[in-house]
């Protein structure tokens, strides 16, 4: 199947169409901008980097760039509010390619994380979380150092239920509460450490999409080969995908790295 422009504007615009939204398109900048009637606040996109993506992953990107506008807009559409709802605040992880930008002039609040992962900042509102930007900080008055320190704060209260997992003499550690914040715990630094002394080998850490974290005791080359299947297939599987690359993690630090089956893996230095 061939894939261009034209054929992506359509396919969105199919995935997205609902009562009350509507559509225009740049046909200059190739852009895609999609808007709730009633507010008139809305999301663009880049079709063209779209599809340039799409080549090499085909239908996943568009599943992923349908959640990201569906959750942007609900997120400009809600009331919600941080006054009083200190506890309410999380970091989120998500890849390096998600939008820097709720919709123009209005960027999140964000934080490079790896080469591969950025952390965002969301407020949590029971079956969904609105993703903080320059808007409703500005709203609430509060300013990005306060709302990076209550949210690290409260990851770190989130509860660690690790499952365990024995695969060709390597240790595998499975985290998956669906609470949202998953990916998140990577942040909670005791976690790590804590997870560092029960390691005999190598240690190393997957979050593949928003709702696992995996951490390898790799005891053999084979290790890291099975580690690398596992976070494709999560990756694959995600509502909300992060990264199928893992991290090492040493002296308290992670560095994305590159596992070529049958071979040592190779470290992916920060952008």
């Amino acid at each position: 199947m061939k894939m261009d422009s034209r054929k992506m504007r359509e396919t969105l615009e199919g995935r997205l169409a609902k009562p009350g939204r509507k559509f225009s398109y740049n046909r200059d900048k190739d852009e895609l901008r999609v808007e709730n009637e009633d507010s008139g606040k809305g999301i663009t996109v880049s079709i063209a980097g779209i599809v340039a993506k799409w080549h090499d992953r085909k239908d996943k990107i568009i599943d992923e760039m349908v959640y990201y506008i569906e959750e942007g807009l609900q997120a400009m559409d809600s009331e919600a509010t941080i006054a009083g709802g200190e506890k309410k605040i999380f970091p989120v992880i998500r890849s390096a390619s998600f939008p820097a930008e709720a919709e123009e002039g209005n960027p999140f609040l964000y934080d490079d994380h790896t080469a591969e992962t950025r952390i965002y900042y969301a407020y949590d509102m029971g079956n969904s979380y609105r993703l903080i930007d320059s808007h409703l900080l500005k709203k609430e008055g509060w300013n990005p150092g306060q709302i990076r320190e209550m949210a690290m704060f409260n990851v770190r209260s989130l509860p660690v239920p690790v499952k365990e997992d024995t695969v060709a003499g390597n240790i595998f550690y499975f985290l998956n509460t669906n609470d949202g914040y998953d990916a998140s715990r990577i942040l909670n630094k005791g976690f790590l450490v804590e997870m560092s002394t029960r390691i005999a080998g190598t240690m190393a850490i997957a979050i593949p999409h928003q709702d696992v974290l995996i951490i390898a005791d790799i005891r053999n080359e084979t290790g890291y080969d099975v580690l690398s299947e596992m976070a494709m297939g999560f990756f694959a599987a995600g509502k909300v995908p992060v990264t199928a690359l893992s991290f090492l993690y040493e002296n308290g630090e992670l560095e994305p790295i590159f596992i070529l089956r049958t071979n040592k893996p190779q470290k992916r230095t920060r952008k």
